[in-house]
């Protein structure tokens, strides 16, 4: 079982109530998330109940959104884990890493780069072959419209 450290005195803690209203979820899924070991809680109460950090709803929120968007909770966990072997300065990756879903697949922004958090791929967009695409599209739109009002003209001469 993950050692819990003692909270500051300056932080503050939420309770899983507190957590569920802030958040947007139930306590279900808060639940879930800390037995399958989404997201755990920092601290633990005498008694064994979850007491959650700012930290902790910066990453539950993050997995909310990816959620919402789509992506299974065993993937943002195979994620998770993934990422802390790529990036092994990145204890957080929900809450340290910029992480956008498309589709079923994670893409994580990070320094100036960005790739997929389960293969570790890097993703390349380059914006000059987008460009490319756009002109050639608008050429042809061009070129059709041209041609539609052409033959719009012989029909109404005729």
């Amino acid at each position: 079982m993950e050692q819990h450290k003692t909270p500051s005195n300056k932080e503050s803690l939420f309770s899983a109530s507190q957590i569920c209203t802030i958040a947007g979820i139930s306590r279900r899924q808060l639940q879930y998330w800390d037995q399958s070991g989404l997201i755990n809680p920092t601290h633990r109460t005498g008694g064994g109940h979850g007491r959650y950090t700012f930290s902790d709803l910066i990453s539950i929120r993050a997995a909310k959104k990816l959620i919402d968007a789509g992506v299974s909770v065993q993937r943002i966990r195979k994620s998770i884990g993934q990422l802390k072997r790529i990036l092994p300065t990145i204890k957080r990756p929900l809450e340290e890493l910029t992480l956008v879903a498309t589709g079923d697949v994670i893409l994580v922004f990070y320094e100036d780069t960005a790739f997929e958090a389960l293969s570790g791929q890097e993703w390349i967009l380059d914006i000059a072959d987008v460009q490319r695409d756009v002109d050639k599209w608008r050429k042809k739109t061009s070129v059709i419209g041209k041609f539609r009002k052409v033959k719009a003209v012989a029909v109404n001469n005729s």
